[in-house]
């Protein structure tokens, strides 16, 4: 079984949901947008836009649908705890988890706070291991399967308009980043199966000279992986399809919002393949930036927005859809985290007092 954090890893934890934090991100976003609002600024497109009601009802189906997806995480989050949460308990613990990957590099993430967090609550330590190392192997299958079916239906189209091969620049890293998830995810999935087999292989990388530094944390997942393969094999058929379906629909939401937020600015009538396209390009947008060293992706997804989806919008238009993005699904989270996190760090000390 995994032991609960050591009091020295709570601390570094808890300095890594540091609420000054919020600052980087949001100081890094807002400098991108606003140069490239100056340096895009056209008044003839920017005209175009009408501000009238089917903005506001084309934004409010973004906002809505996104909501959706923090629903689905958080019902996810119940049926993985066994409903040890409560949907409303869910809900707040997500909060948590976006803020830590949102004040995180993306090529970091928030799921070492993640199981932090999760084990202060009414599970065990062995418990948010299991939970978080799930999620991690369904949303990987959920890229590698899908972006797999993608680029075999657009091609080269699936990451920018003027791309004719997958052997040039967004194309390689796209192909080296669905590589890097195919290997990881295979020897986590594999992992499930021959727990013990990737514990010795882990065991034996840790002790070559040179990833020293790493070691702690290889012997650290090798164990990890024991323990969600023995969690997970008591587990029903409909538990995993829950689960699966769940995610399924996160990404999915989250990803769509961009469709509803560029109609909301340009008042075209799209095929439905020209709607999958644009879905299509937002999740090869996020795989792309998954190596991003700035918190959330700030800076770096605004400055790729336009370019990703320049033909569907002008660059002008794109620097205010970039704005609109990321208020949507970026910012709340910074900003709802921070409201949050100092209650749940009251209650857990609450609840600490009481043992």
């Amino acid at each position: 079984m995994t032991s609960k954090p050591k009091i020295s890893q709570e601390e570094e934890a808890l300095k890594s949901l540091n609420l000054s934090k919020i600052i980087l991100p949001v100081l890094l976003g807002l400098a991108v947008i606003l140069y490239l609002v100056f340096r895009q600024f056209d008044t003839d497109e920017l005209s175009k836009i009408e501000w009238n009601s089917r903005l506001l009802l084309y934004l409010g189906i973004a906002v809505l649908i996104y909501v959706c997806r923090h629903i689905f995480y958080a019902l996810r989050l119940v049926i993985l705890s066994d409903k040890a949460f409560t949907l409303k308990h869910g809900i707040e613990l997500v909060f948590i988890w976006e803020f830590a990957s949102a004040i995180s590099p993306t090529s970091i993430g928030g799921s070492a706070v993640a199981v932090f967090f999760l084990s202060q609550e009414k599970i065990s330590g062995a418990k948010a291991v299991s939970i978080v190392l799930y999620t991690v192997i369904v949303d990987t299958l959920f890229f590698l399967i899908s972006l797999a079916g993608l680029l075999a239906i657009f091609g080269p189209q699936l990451i920018r308009p003027e791309m004719t091969s997958m052997f040039q620049g967004y194309g390689i890293v796209f192909m080296v980043v669905w590589l890097f998830m195919l290997t990881y995810g295979g020897v986590l999935v594999w992992g499930l199966f021959r727990p013990r087999v990737i514990k010795r292989l882990l065991m034996w990388v840790a002790s070559w000279p040179f990833i020293k530094r790493y070691r702690l944390a290889l012997y650290q997942i090798g164990q990890d992986v024991v323990t969600t393969s023995k969690e997970l094999r008591t587990k029903p058929l409909s538990f995993h399809i829950q689960a699966i379906s769940l995610t399924i629909g996160a990404w999915i939401a989250r990803f769509a919002a961009v469709n509803f937020i560029i109609l909301a600015l340009v008042n075209v009538d799209w095929s439905f393949m020209e709607h999958f396209l644009v879905y299509a390009r937002s999740e090869t947008m996020y795989v792309i930036t998954q190596f991003s060293p700035t918190p959330g992706g700030s800076g770096v997804m605004e400055i790729m927005f336009s370019g990703f989806f320049k033909d569907f919008i002008s660059a002008s238009i794109g620097s205010v859809a970039a704005l609109l993005w990321r208020l949507i699904t970026y910012y709340p989270y910074l900003i709802i985290g921070a409201l949050i996190i100092p209650n749940w760090i009251r209650r857990v000390v609450r609840q600490r007092r009481k043992v």
